[in-house]
């Protein structure tokens, strides 16, 4: 079994590319999704990529951070695995927050018109916008708690056995498998609440028995070379039966708000979810399992340029939503600006000594 695997690398910097974009267009969507800035339109045709987007590519992401904590326990001990998770994940979403977090916050509260009393002291305010500002921070938080559970859940189901239960498995066996792991994915959708407030919106961008799935699945299911190697031999039909999934979805759900009960619990959210996931996965096993100095470059600056993109693009589409530019040059530069901003915001935070340690972990002076 191998520490590493390049398709991998290759997908999770990927997706997180695709995280920067989706995040543009979810600012200005136009379907009432919790804590956007707003459409341009009532009915937006453009609308579409987060709804092509949402419902698989964070589950993806636990997947991966699944497998790679499998890699991860196969190389450390258990002390060492906790005490790593802790620096990379909680240390972020605790100091990070503290030092960086706040610039959303206060974006945040910009949007939902939530102005702090001026008669609040300074730090105060500043620690509530903070917490306002966990933004993307979700996910380190869920796959920080994720990664304590796997130490518990491991001693009770162990991997190798698993893995040896796999390699025995015939062909048509994992293709049963993984379809039975779509109906434990469905199950847990349901976990979600029906209440119109910040406590749903929450709810539905935390979704911690959904992705807890996701990520025991990437641990015990994803990390397995077999299974890697059935899904880069089907890898085209999976493609065609994700872009059916997703055509279905879109067709049955176009227009409403993506992040609700009634569409995550839906039968076509699920089923876009993991044909979405099992795609990505079967492609880049197949078509993307190469390195390149671009590919070492974004597979050790994927996670920070995560961290800090929410600012940027977020200030960046309220400095543009007021701007006056035609809708389409208003997309091209907040792209232009997230993308570029979130790369250059990484690299210069990564060399400044505490805040690079604050805000992602890093132990080192030099950012490596």
């Amino acid at each position: 079994m191998k520490n590493r695997y390049n398709f991998l690398d290759n997908v999770r910097w990927v997706t997180v590319l695709l995280v920067l974009f989706y995040h543009v267009f979810y600012n200005f969507n136009a379907l009432g999704v919790f804590g956007a800035i707003g459409g341009f339109a009532d009915h937006q045709w453009q609308d579409i990529f987060c709804a092509m987007l949402n419902p698989w590519f964070m589950a993806l992401l636990f997947v991966v951070a699944g497998a790679s904590s499998r890699y991860a326990l196969d190389t450390r001990t258990t002390k060492e695995f906790r005490q790593e998770r802790t620096r990379k994940l909680l240390v972020p979403t605790t100091l990070g927050l503290v030092t960086y977090g706040g610039l959303l916050g206060l974006l945040n509260m910009h949007i939902a018109d939530a102005a702090i009393p001026s008669e609040v002291p300074l730090l105060v305010k500043w620690l509530i916008a903070a917490v306002s500002g966990t933004g993307p921070m979700w996910f380190l938080q869920d796959l920080f708690g994720f990664s304590l559970l796997l130490l518990l859940v491991r001693k009770m189901a162990d991997v190798e056995k698993v893995e040896g239960w796999l390699q025995r498995l015939p062909k048509w066996g994992l293709g049963v498998l993984m379809m039975g792991f779509l109906g434990v994915l469905w199950m847990a959708s349901q976990s979600q609440i029906d209440n119109p407030s910040a406590a749903q919106g929450l709810l539905n961008l935390y979704r911690p028995a959904f992705y807890f799935v996701a990520f025991l699945a990437g641990y015990y299911i994803f990390s397995s070379e077999r299974v890697h190697d059935y899904l880069a031999e089907r890898a085209g039909v999976l493609i065609v039966a994700a872009l059916v999934c997703g055509v279905g979805f879109c067709s049955e759900f176009y227009g409403k708000d993506y992040t609700s009960p009634e569409v995550v619990q839906g039968l076509w959210c699920n089923l876009f979810c993991w044909s979405g996931v099992l795609a990505m996965l079967g492609a880049f096993r197949r078509w993307a399992n190469g390195t390149s100095p671009l590919a070492v470059y974004m597979t050790r600056s994927s996670f920070g340029v995560y961290v800090v993109h929410m600012a940027v693009c977020t200030g960046s589409c309220l400095l543009l939503r007021t701007s006056g530019l035609p809708v389409w040059a208003i997309y091209l530069l907040a792209l232009a600006m997230t993308y570029a901003g979130s790369f250059a915001l990484w690299e210069i935070l990564r060399r400044v000594p505490v805040l690079n340690y604050c805000i992602f972990g890093i132990k080192s002076k030099r950012g490596q």
